[in-house]
């Protein structure tokens, strides 16, 4: 997450300009369609979330699977 982050922040520190534009573009879309925003903003915030998880969840699974093979390989060198 802190990769997102740290790249979402460069992008900005390189670009102001185009980071302007993008947060003029939501304060308008904000006033003229405050619901629809609030709505697509949730959405958004929820599919994050979803994809989180499973960024996580598959994370650990390789992890385990590599720490699998490695004992493998170990096992298979022993004898």
């Amino acid at each position: 997450m802190d990769r997102y982050i740290n790249v979402v922040a460069s992008f900005a520190h390189n670009n102001p300009v185009i980071v302007i534009i993008i947060v003029l573009g939501l304060l308008f879309f904000i006033y003229r369609k405050p619901k629809l925003f609030f709505s697509l903003l949730g959405l958004g915030l929820v599919l994050a979330g979803l994809l989180y998880l499973v960024m996580t969840m598959a994370g650990s699974g390789s992890e385990k699977k590599k720490a699998l093979t490695h004992e493998d390989e170990q096992s298979d060198t022993a004898h």
